[in-house]
């Protein structure tokens, strides 16, 4: 918390954000504001809705902290990783709301879209980054829908690649030192980033489907054709990571793409399912030559913010908000990162373990933490005083349910 102190010019919205930070880390089954003030010892949860919403405190800088500190922790020369996940809510007057599709659920829901930015390295992996997805037609064609969940004036319609195209940039401006850059098809279908990438001379391994077309030899053939032109001698067997069932182990195969005069390294990788034969696609650059194992490693390296997303939204709720503007979205996600970065940091100083224990997870530092730092010690006083506060509050809010309800 003094890393990021500074960033808040009054000692009120300081301390609320300690309060806010301690509780995310706490042991609370749902981490609302609700809960987090509870928890915190609090006459109620005014002080982190103010926080939240309309303190005066910059979420940009505190993120710009929480990005030194996790690379100053997980060391340079990791990877960046562009992806998104999925926020179900309900209701339409939450910023960027609509029914899209989420892999979160797995389905068309009613959701937020968040795209975030992680970076990894064999220390750790944490979260470095979040921009909200905002629908055009639905959002940005309604101003006065804007104007009531707090979208800023200057903010314009960018897809998800584009979202992730601005965090990787900013990340290589602030000075993170990264080499390579991966994501799933959405982001290795966008030629703008990948120019960007090319033009800062950053190598990627990004996946795409199977249809994209190709110039090999020259002639124009899809990513599925030149897998079935592939000799068995040229399939190799390489482990793609840890999962956690063990390794995962694929065939991988390779083929150089020809881009004309493009300055630099272009692959086509493809990976092969050892059971299944189930095939997956890669586009890859590299400013100077590459060994097929280096572009197996990122893709491999990919899913750690799979990983990153379960612990953030298992650990430190992520996914727990309940705020509708998008300030206060921001704020939260930039929040939760922090105390993501907290455990990540903790894990990734811990010496090696020995043979008949495997070494402190996440979940287990939290509990840890939870147990011995940030446990409170309410009276019977304090936990009475709550049950009727919440009473009170669910009855005034059934009770305007109610009259909207019965309106003509």
């Amino acid at each position: 918390m003094a890393r990021i102190a500074g960033r808040f010019g009054r000692i009120e919205p300081r301390r609320a954000a300690t309060a806010y930070a301690r509780g995310l880390l706490a042991d609370i089954d749902r981490k609302n504001r609700w809960n987090l003030a509870e928890h915190a010892g609090l006459a109620g949860p005014q002080a982190l809705q103010r926080l939240l919403r309309t303190a005066r405190w910059d979420a940009d800088q505190v993120r710009d902290d929480v990005r030194a500190f996790v690379v100053d922790r997980l060391g340079p020369g990791g990877v960046l990783i562009v992806d998104e996940t999925g926020f179900v809510k309900k209701g339409a007057g939450s910023a960027g709301v609509q029914r899209q599709y989420t892999g979160t659920a797995g389905r068309i829901e009613n959701s937020q879209v968040g795209v975030f930015l992680a970076y990894a390295t064999p220390a750790g992996r944490a979260l470095l980054d979040r921009r909200l997805y905002l629908p055009e037609r639905t959002w940005l064609a309604d101003p006065d829908r804007c104007q009531a969940t707090g979208v800023p004036h200057e903010i314009g319609f960018a897809t998800k690649p584009a979202l992730g195209t601005a965090m990787v940039l900013a990340a290589l401006k602030a000075g993170v030192q990264a080499a390579w850059v991966t994501g799933d098809e959405v982001y290795g279908q966008d030629p703008r980033l990948r120019a960007a990438l090319e033009e800062h001379r950053m190598g990627y391994v990004l996946a795409i489907a199977g249809n994209r077309r190709f110039e090999l030899e020259g002639v124009r053939v899809s990513a599925a054709e030149i897998a079935t032109r592939v000799a068995d001698r040229h399939w190799h067997r390489y482990r793609a990571g840890q999962g956690a069932k063990g390794p995962r182990w694929y065939a991988w195969a390779w083929a150089r793409i020809d881009e004309g005069e493009a300055q630099g390294y272009r692959w086509l990788l493809i990976r092969r399912n050892l059971t299944t034969g189930e095939l997956a696609f890669y586009r890859c650059y590299a400013p100077t030559r590459q060994p097929l194992m280096a572009l197996v490693k990122i893709a491999g390296i990919r899913w750690a913010v799979e990983e990153s997303f379960q612990a953030a939204k298992g650990q430190v709720g992520l996914d727990h908000y309940q705020v509708r503007t998008w300030t206060a979205w921001h704020r939260h996600m930039t929040l939760a990162m922090l105390a993501l970065a907290v455990l990540t940091a903790i894990a990734a100083a811990q010496p090696p373990s020995g043979q008949d224990h495997i070494p402190l997870t996440m979940p287990e530092i939290r509990r840890l933490l939870a147990v011995l730092v940030l446990t409170p010690h309410s009276s019977v006083t304090d936990v009475l005083r709550w049950s009727y506060w919440r009473r009170c509050h669910q009855a005034t809010a059934q009770r305007c349910h109610y009259q909207r309800r019965s309106e003509p």
